[in-house]
């Protein structure tokens, strides 16, 4: 989150922000995803998995961030702004519209979670879980 100019902090982004195409995870999860993958080949034989523990916009990170004690706003700027912010906005802002548009794993993301979720036979980390953990109100 950054300083949005109206004195309140949080994400200024080139997408629509209720648009449920952020994966959000805990990097933590990769390992165990990944060998219990390994332990499990007939089930992922070819496949791309998720270890995302959830599909969430803008929108819902933010209302989950507030739940937990933050006062974070997002606001959707016009392209041409947006790209005008820092050296190389332009390909980060293409990046968020694709993925708005097609999802970081096309139109089945919610299969490569599932998947992702039957191969680890545990839960992934929560966004509210990561968030209490490495984003403490402060």
């Amino acid at each position: 989150p950054q300083p949005m100019g109206d004195g309140k902090t949080g994400w200024t982004v080139p997408m629509d922000p209720s648009a449920k195409v952020i994966q959000v995870g805990d990097i933590a999860d990769f390992g165990r995803v990944v060998a219990h993958a390994f332990e499990a080949p007939d089930q992922v034989n070819g496949q791309y998995l998720s270890v995302a523990a959830h599909l969430m916009s803008w929108n819902q990170l933010t209302a989950e961030l507030n739940a937990l004690g933050h006062d974070f706003s997002v606001m959707q700027v016009p392209d041409e702004v947006y790209d005008g912010f820092y050296p190389g906005a332009a390909e980060v802002r293409a990046t968020f519209q694709w993925m708005e548009q097609y999802g970081y794993f096309g139109p089945n993301a919610d299969q490569k979670l599932a998947q992702a979720r039957a191969v680890h036979p545990g839960a992934l980390t929560s966004f509210a879980k990561w968030a209490t953990a490495n984003m403490p109100v402060g």
